[in-house]
This record gives structure tokens, sequence and C-alpha cells, in this order.
């Protein structure tokens, strides 16, 4: 089957794009940081090259609690199966041949894996409140995207031409973009984003002192070698979500980031801001990539202090030794759908820098076995294990014990798998989501045996400082 393509003028900040369809239902940005900074004119992230854009799904999944409503030419049914498995069944229904364009995306399922979606895996406690009332998994079929490829300066509207409303609407869609790149300007003006409250944490400093002494003696005790531990931080807000999600792009470009416009119910929406610089799965082909991140510290407006915080991190031992737990784990799981010797860590404790942080990211590669989907290899490694901590289960089980709400989201993941199999998904930190006028997000860190109280609370502020910086952006009111 031949791939539907339509070129369309090139820009290098897609927002302008996506916004002619931002407030659509369904509608999702998945965003490599390339917004230009307005007081330094340089363009945000150096590791981004693709932005993918969709709307108008044909089938959709949401998944709450044991139940999955499938969405289907305005049809729903509902199943108490496995999550994982309805969407590769669905999946396998309209698979397609590797696009020789080798674009990222030409269609497929693009969405959410909330945390907590790992009940459907793992036997896991109830003990924690619930914080919202998001969905475990959303995820929606896409038979067209608009892909903008930024190492080629190229901007493409494609499709793999599977349903029968993008064949016949294929030139009415190709002339919706086009008059938008020409307008080029805003026509679906919402109302101000606003924040109406200060910003309160589900945990003050003391009540992460005793979580964190908790967990030193689970370490102790040889329950565990490393926990992430985790408060959540939340506001009161009204208005246009989308001009919160432009100035977080503005002000802290990452690799991973991504808006998505979901409904909660019939008559209320909710929405996704995603910040993340962490890639959790990629596979193109049978091969496998996941990046890692472990090891923080922050960033100085001072040149020399921010130097030597980034040489701190590099000479860490502590910071590396937690980095290699992670590794050793992650490869346990991806080695679970790869060829037997075909897992190895390519590079480990590299040193990237964001707006806010310095990280060390390491890579470890696999092959994906000839008998597994993407799918599969999600399942197997979900949720990534350098937001759980080590053994992961019991790491999960100690989570839900300490952390005063379930995670929802954070630490879930954000991503597409498409319908030739490629897979690329970030694990969803730096994530807010703003459902009935609040906006919520976390920050956490991992805990291991010699890790320093106040130094590990502070590293949750360091992550959590960005969020907070649009939260003081839209109100006087706010306090970093």
């Amino acid at each position: 089957m031949s791939l539907l393509q339509h070129e369309l003028a090139y820009h290098h900040d897609s927002a302008a794009l996506f916004e002619q369809i931002a407030h659509q239902k369904w509608a999702m940005l998945l965003d490599s940081g390339q917004a230009i900074n307005p007081v330094t004119g340089l363009v945000g992230s150096q590791y981004g090259r693709y932005d993918v854009m969709v709307a108008e799904p044909f089938i959709t999944l949401v998944t709450k609690g044991k139940c999955t409503q499938i969405t289907q030419n305005g049809q729903t049914s509902v199943s108490e199966g496995d999550p994982f498995v309805l969407l590769n069944d669905l999946l396998n229904q309209y698979k397609v041949s590797k696009n020789q364009a080798d674009y990222p995306f030409a269609g497929g399922a693009l969405g959410y894996f909330a945390y907590d979606l790992a009940r459907s895996i793992e036997k896991l406690p109830t003990v924690a409140a619930t914080a919202t009332d998001s969905p475990e998994m959303m995820i929606g079929f896409y038979d067209w995207a608009v892909v903008v490829d930024h190492r080629e300066k190229r901007c493409l509207l494609v499709s793999h031409g599977l349903t029968d409303a993008v064949k016949a609407n294929w030139q009415a869609l190709c002339a919706k973009f086009d008059a938008a790149i020409s307008n080029n300007s805003n026509l679906l003006s919402k109302s101000e984003f606003k924040v109406n409250s200060q910003i309160q944490s589900n945990l003050s400093q003391s009540q992460y002192f005793q979580a964190f002494a908790k967990v030193k003696s689970y370490i102790a005790e040889g329950d565990c070698y490393q926990v992430n531990l985790a408060q959540r931080f939340s506001a009161e807000v009204s208005g246009d979500s989308w001009q919160a999600y432009k100035k977080l792009r503005e002000i802290s470009p990452a690799p991973f980031m991504a808006y998505m416009n979901l409904p909660l119910n019939e008559s209320e929406n909710f929405q996704v801001l995603s910040n993340s610089p962490e890639r959790f799965l990629q596979t193109d082909g049978d091969h496998v990539e996941t990046r890692p991140i472990k090891g923080t510290r922050p960033r100085s407006l001072d040149a020399v202090q921010d130097l030597a915080y980034a040489q701190e991190l590099q000479n860490s031992l502590k910071d590396k030794a937690e980095n290699v737990m992670i590794v050793d784990l992650l490869r346990n799981d991806i080695g679970k759908n790869c060829t037997t010797g075909s897992v190895k860590a390519d590079q480990l404790f590299q040193l990237q820098s964001f707006a806010n942080v310095h990280h060390l990211v390491s890579i470890v590669t696999g092959k994906l076995k000839q008998t597994a989907t993407a799918v599969d290899l999600l399942k197997g490694c979900f949720p990534g294990g350098s937001i759980t901590g080590a053994p992961k289960l019991r790491a999960m089980q100690i989570i839900e014990e300490l952390e005063p709400h379930q995670r929802g989201l954070y630490c879930g993941a954000i991503g597409y798998i498409g319908f030739d199999g490629k897979m690329d998904t970030n694990i969803a930190i730096r994530t807010a989501v703003i459902c009935r006028n609040q906006f919520s997000f976390y920050a956490g860190g991992g805990i291991v045996a010699d890790s320093v109280m106040h130094k590990e609370y502070n590293e949750t502020l360091d992550k959590a400082s960005n969020l907070k910086a649009i939260l003081a952006h839209f109100s006087v009111a706010i306090e970093g």
C-alpha cells in the first residue's frame, strides 16, 4: 500500500501549526522541543528531530480500573481483558510494511500509559488516595499525522490511507493544513490561562523526611536497593491550558515533550503537558533502545558554578552506582523480549544538560525477538525501572505505602506505536495534568543506601522548578 504524502511549508516552530487543532478532543502533539526562546533567540533542544501531531482518531481505547472502553465506528464496547493485549490485537488488524520514506510515524496508536496501569500487570496494594479521575490508559488510532523533520527542514501530512474517511477527505485535509500555515494565526483563541491559588504539596518537608527514613530502613534491612520517592504539587487554575504549554516549551525545551487534549467524559476535557527529558523505549525494526536517567544536579546562572555542578555529577560514585542499578534492571526487562545475548549497555553516564538540571543518561540496546511485538516489549518493561527502584515490584509496593496519592500518569509513558511496528515512548516525568481546574505534577528521586536526606529533598524541588515557574508566570500570587 503506497503512502499518502502532502508537502507542507516548513517552519521551525510547530506550535503555530498544531494550534489549529489543539482544542479538538483527542488532539496530540509529540514535541521535540524546537521552540525558539524569545529572550535568547536560540532554538531550545539539541536532541530532537521530529514533531508529530494528530487528531480525529478512528478508534479509541480508554482504560479505567479493570474495564477498557473501545470505541469504533460510533459504537462502544467494554472489555475486562488485559489492556496491552487489547492494544496488540487491534494493532495486528492494521499491520503495514515499513514506510520507505522512513518517517517515525505515519499512522498508528498514540497516547499515554499511566503508571497505575501497572496494576493490570502486577498485584499491588491499594493504599494511596486517587488524585484525579483521569484514566489509566488513553490511546487513539490515527490514520493521518503531520510530521515535522527539523533536520531536513520538511513538513509533511502523511497517511497509510487505511480508512475510507481519510481517503475520501484527503484533499480537504491537505487544504486545511495549507490554509493553517498560510494564515499563521491563532484562529481558536481561548480564555486566558490563570493560576488562582498557591502551590500545595502533598508532603511537607517533615513528612518527606519521615518517608525518606522509612525507605532507608527498608534498604538497611535488605528489602530493596533503591526506591524512587516523589511528592505531588498542585494549584487551582482556569483558562486555556495550551497557553501554559506554549510557555513551558519556551522556557524549558526537552526532547520528549507532549501536549494532549483528552475527554474526561462527554462534557469535560483534561490536558497533559509533558516536559520529559527521558526516552523510555524505542523500536525501529528489531532494534530496541532505552535511555534511563539517574543522577541529577541543578543548573546555575553562574557559568563557573554550573560547570562545577556538572563536573560534580560526572565524578559522583554514588550517582553512577545508582545509574548502574537501573541499567541492570532495564537490561533484564528488555531481555524478556530480546534475543539472547543481544542486550548491552552501549553508553554509560553521559552528561545531558537541560534548562533546570544536569542528568546522567545511559543507553541500553537490544534486538527484538521475531516472535515479540513493540507492545510485548512495552508490557515487559512497564513501568520504567528508572522511576520505580530496584527490585521493581518491591519498590512499587513501598511507593504505594509511602506516597499519599497514586501517581496517575506520572512515571507512566507517552508516545506512539505505528502500524509499521515502530515505537517511541517517553517516561512521563516533568509532566503536568490539568483536570477540573487543578494543575498537578510530581517530582521525585531515587533513594539508595548512601542518599542524604536534605539533598534528596532539594533534588525534588530542582526537578519541579520549571513547572513551578510556569505557575509563577501566570500568577502574581504564586511564589516560586
